[in-house]
C-alpha cells in the first residue's frame, strides 16, 4: 500500500468514526484522553530504553524519587529530601510515606533498594546500567530512609535519579513477571495503572484510585497512540480523534493554528539532530571525509525543508540550555571547501554508502532524503533507509561486535535528559560508551575526551568542571565523529479542552496535571 493510500484510508477512518459518534448523539468521553505520538515505544521498562518518547509513556505508570520540572530543575517526588556526605560519596534520602504501588505493595526503602539493585546487576543487561554504575551499594536504613553509597564522587547523581528512567518498580511485580516480562506489565506508583499494550496501536491506562496525590489524576483514561505519519497525526487532532499530538508536522503548523478548537505550542528544546559515522570503517575513519560532509550540508535549508523553520543550525556539540554547553558557530555550508576536502582525503569522485535513520517518521524521512541530495553534490551516492524500531534495536543499539557493525552513516538525535553536560557527552562520545553498551555508535575514541569527561564527573569545583567540559566539546567538534546539524523546537498541539500536558525541553512529555473541560 502506498503512503498516500494509507493516509487516505486513515483520514476516512477518522471521519467515519466522527460520523458514528455524531449519529449516536455522543462525543469523546470527557474524561478520556488520547495522546498521539510520532514514535513507537519499544518497551514499558524505563530501565531498558534510551528513547525519550518511550520514557514519556512509562511515566504514565511510574514515578521516581525526583523529577525535572519544565525548566529542568530537580523536584522531590517519592523523596522528601536528601543529604550528601562531605566527601560526596553517601546520599541519604528521606522517602515519602503512605504511598502504594498499583498492586497494593507499600513503597518504602526496601522497594527502592530492590529496584536499584536490579539495574546494578549486570546480568540483567539493562540499557540504563551505565547511568547508575557509579553506585557501590544501596541500603534500606529503615522503611523511610535509603542510603546510597557511590564508588566515587559523581556530581550529577541527583540529576540521574531525576531522569524519567529512574522509576520505582513494585518489587512484587518484578518477582512475579521477572526481569524481561516486566516490560509488558508496568506496575509503579504513578497516577495511572496499566490496562493493555497493543504495540502498533496503543498503550492504554486507567486512573489509579489509590494515587497518593489527592485529587489526581483528573481524567479517567489515557491512551498513547503511536502514529508515524505526520499528516495522520494532524488529521486526528482536526477530527477530534486525538486530544494531543507530538511532534506536529511542521509544514501544517500554520493550518492547525487557524482552528478555533486547537492550540499549537512551540517551545525551546535541547534536542540536537546528528549525522553519525562508523569510524571503524572506511572512508569514515578519515577526518577529512567527515569534515567534508559537515561542510556539504546546508543546515539552514534543512531546517526549512524538513522542519518547516522550527529549527536552526546546531550551535555546538551540546545545545544551549544544557548546563556547561559551549556555544559554537554552526558548521557553515561551503560546497567548495567540501569538494577540496574530499579530494585531499583521496575521494575526488566520492563513494557509495548507506545512510540509516534511527526513526521512520515523515520528518526523518525528509531529513535523510535531503542529506542524500546534498551529499550527491560532492559525489557521495547514498542509499537511504528509515529503520523500524526492531531493526534499529537489532542492527544498531544491540549489535554485539563493533568490528562487524553494519551501520555506516546514521541519522539520529539526542537530548541530555539529565539537564547537564555529562549525559549529553558521555553516552555518545566516551570510549566506554561504544554500542551496545551505550550510544557511541561512531566507535569514537579520544584520550582527551575520555580524560576530560572522567575528571569532570568527580570534581566538585564548578569552574574546573566547566573547563573540562569545554575541552571535551572542542575536541569533539574538531574530530567530528558526529556532525551536529540542527537543534529543533518542540512543536505540539492540543485540543483547547485539554490542559496540564506539556513537552519538556528534552522532548519528554509531562502529564502530571492532565485535565479536560467539558
Amino acid at each position: 500500500m502506498t503512503q498516500q493510500a494509507s493516509s487516505s484510508l486513515r483520514w476516512a477512518s477518522a471521519l467515519l468514526g466522527l460520523a458514528a459518534l455524531a449519529a449516536s448523539g455522543t462525543a469523546l468521553a470527557a474524561k478520556d484522553v488520547v495522546l498521539s505520538i510520532g514514535y513507537q515505544p519499544e518497551t514499558l521498562d524505563p530501565y531498558n530504553t534510551n528513547t525519550t518518547i518511550t520514557t514519556a509513556v512509562t511515566k504514565t505508570f511510574y514515578e521516581g524519587l525526583f523529577q525535572f520540572d519544565k525548566d529542568l530543575k530537580v523536584q522531590n517526588v517519592l523523596a522528601e529530601g536528601y543529604e550528601v556526605s562531605k566527601d560526596g560519596l553517601v546520599y541519604t534520602i528521606k522517602l515519602r510515606t503512605g504511598v502504594k504501588f498499583h498492586d497494593g505493595t507499600d513503597f518504602n526503602a526496601d522497594a527502592v533498594k530492590f529496584t536499584l539493585d536490579r539495574v546494578l546487576n549486570q546480568d540483567n543487561k539493562l540499557l540504563r546500567y551505565n547511568q547508575f554504575n557509579r553506585v557501590s551499594k544501596v541500603e534500606a536504613v529503615n522503611p523511610t530512609t535509603v542510603r546510597i553509597t557511590l564508588k566515587e564522587p559523581f556530581g550529577p547523581f541527583i540529576n540521574s535519579l531525576a531522569h524519567a528512567s529512574a522509576a520505582m518498580i513494585s518489587p512484587t511485580a518484578l518477582k512475579k513477571w521477572g526481569n524481561k516480562d516486566i516490560a509488558f506489565h508496568p506496575v509503579g506508583t504513578g497516577p495511572f495503572e496499566f490496562v493493555e499494550w497493543k504495540q502498533t496501536e496503543a498503550v492504554k491506562a486507567k486512573k489509579f484510585d489509590g494515587y497518593w496525590k489527592k485529587g489526581y489524576p483528573k481524567v479517567d483514561n489515557v491512551s498513547w497512540k503511536p502514529v508515524l505519519e505526520n499528516n495522520t497525526r494532524a488529521a486526528m487532532l482536526q477530527t477530534g480523534e486525538a486530544d494531543f499530538a507530538f511532534p506536529i508536522p511542521y509544514e501544517q503548523a500554520e493550518l492547525l493554528k487557524k482552528s478555533d478548537k486547537l492550540e499549537v505550542v512551540a517551545t525551546p528544546s535541547i534536542i540536537t539532530r546528528f549525522l553519525a559515522f562508523n569510524m571503524l570503517q572506511k572512508p569514515y575513519d578519515n577526518p577529512k571525509v567527515r569534515e567534508a560532509i559537515g561542510y556539504a550540508i546546508n543546515k539552514e535549508a534543512l531546517a526549512k525543508v524538513a522542519f518547516g523553520g522550527y529549527a536552526f543550525p546546531a550551535q555546538g556539540v551540546l545545545p544551549q540550555g544544557v548546563k556547561y554547553a559551549e556555544k559554537m558557530a554552526p558548521i557553515p555550508y561551503d560546497l567548495k571547501k567540501a569538494k577540496e576536502l574530499m579530494k585531499e582525503a583521496g575521494y575526488p569522485d566520492g563513494f557509495e554508502s548507506v545512510l540509516w535513520s534511527a526513526y521512520n517518521n515523515t520528518t526523518s524521512q525528509k531529513t535523510i532524503q535531503f542529506v542524500q541530495q546534498q551529499l550527491a553534490q560532492i559525489g557521495i551516492k547514498l542509499q537511504v533507509q528509515a529503520l523500524e524500531v526492531g531493526q534499529r534495536t537489532e542492527q544498531v543499539d544491540a549489535w554485539p561486535d563493533p568490528k562487524t557493525a553494519k551501520v555506516r552513516m546514521y541519522y539520529t538525535g539526542w537530548s541530555s535528559s539529565t539537564g547537564e553536560a555529562d549525559w549529553g557527552l558521555r553516552p555518545l562520545f566516551a570510549s566506554e560508551a561504544w554500542a551496545p553498551k551505550l550510544n557511541n555508535m561512531s566507535f569514537y575514541k579520544s584520550e582527551v575526551v575520555d580524560s576530560s569527561l572522567a575528571k569532570a564527573l568527580v570534581t566538585t569545583d564548578e569552574k574546573e568542571r566547566a573547563a573540562l567540559y569545554k575541552t571535551a566539546q572542542e575536541e569533539i567538534r574538531k574530530d567530528l565523529p558526529r556532525v551536529p546539524m540542527i537543534t529543533e523546537q518542540n512543536l505540539s498541539a492540543h485540543a483547547k479542552r485539554l490542559s496540564g500536558v506539556f513537552v519538556m525541553p528534552d522532548g519528554n512529555i509531562n502529564i502530571d496535571a492532565i485535565a479536560v473541560s467539558n
